[in-house]
C-alpha cells in the first residue's frame, strides 16, 4: 500500500471516529434526560454502547495488549479499579456536603436508585466496555501525538453535553487513568477490567450515600 493509499486511509478513520463520537455524545445527553426505569432510558444507554462498541470495531483493529492472556493482565487492572473506587468513595464523603457536587451526584445516582438493579448493572457494565473500545481503541489509535491528553480530553468531551459537572470531573480523573493503561499495555484490555471493576464497585457502594 503507497503512501497516498495509507494517508487516505487514515483520513477515513479519524472522519468515522468523529461521526461516532458526535452521534455517542448526543444519544449519550438524551438518555440522561429520560425518566429512570423507563423503556426509553435502557434503551437509549444499550444504544450509546451500542455507538461506541461499533465505531470502535468498525474504525479498524481492536488490539487487547500486550500478554493479554497472563495471570497478571487481568489480577492488576482489578485490582487498580478498586483502588480508584476507593478514592472516588473517599472523595464522595466530602463531596456530599458540597451542595454544587451534592446535587449533581444525586441526580446521576438517581438512576441507580429509580431503577432496576439488574438492568442498570448491564447497561453500565455495557457501556464501560464500549467506551474503552471506542476511546481507548479507534480514538487512541488515530491521534498522532499526546495520545494520553487527547484521548482523554475527547471522552470528557463528551460528557460535557450532559451538564452534569460530577461526570465530567469523573471522566477526567479516570480518562487519564484508562489512557495510561493503554499506553502501558498498548491494547484495551487492561483499561476495560479497570473500568468494569470500578463501575461495579461505584454502583453497587456509592448511591447509599447520597439516597437523601
Amino acid at each position: 500500500m503507497n503512501r497516498l493509499a495509507v494517508d487516505e486511509a487514515r483520513r477515513r478513520r479519524r472522519t468515522f471516529v468523529a461521526v461516532t463520537g458526535i452521534a455517542g455524545a448526543g444519544v449519550l445527553n438524551a438518555s440522561l434526560r429520560s425518566e429512570a426505569d423507563s423503556p426509553r432510558f435502557y434503551g437509549l444507554t444499550l444504544g450509546v454502547a451500542a455507538i461506541w462498541a461499533g465505531g470502535g470495531r468498525a474504525s479498524g483493529r481492536v488490539h487487547r495488549g500486550r500478554g493479554a492472556s497472563e495471570p497478571r493482565a487481568v489480577v492488576a487492572p482489578v485490582l487498580l479499579g478498586a483502588g480508584a473506587f476507593a478514592g472516588f468513595y473517599l472523595a464522595a464523603l466530602v463531596a456530599r456536603r458540597i451542595p454544587m457536587l451534592n446535587g449533581p451526584i444525586t441526580r446521576l445516582l438517581g438512576y441507580a436508585h429509580e431503577g432496576s438493579a439488574g438492568l442498570v448493572l448491564f447497561t453500565t457494565l455495557a457501556n464501560g466496555a464500549a467506551e474503552e473500545i471506542f476511546f481507548r481503541g479507534a480514538v487512541y489509535d488515530v491521534i498522532g501525538e499526546r495520545k494520553v491528553l487527547v484521548s482523554t480530553a475527547l471522552y470528557s468531551l463528551t460528557t460535557i453535553a450532559t451538564r452534569n459537572p460530577a461526570l465530567v470531573l469523573a471522566s477526567i480523573v479516570m480518562g487519564t487513568i484508562f489512557g495510561l493503561q493503554r499506553r502501558a499495555t498498548g491494547g484495551v484490555q487492561a483499561p476495560i477490567l479497570t473500568h468494569l471493576t470500578w463501575s461495579a464497585l461505584m454502583l453497587r457502594f456509592m448511591p447509599p450515600l447520597f439516597k437523601d
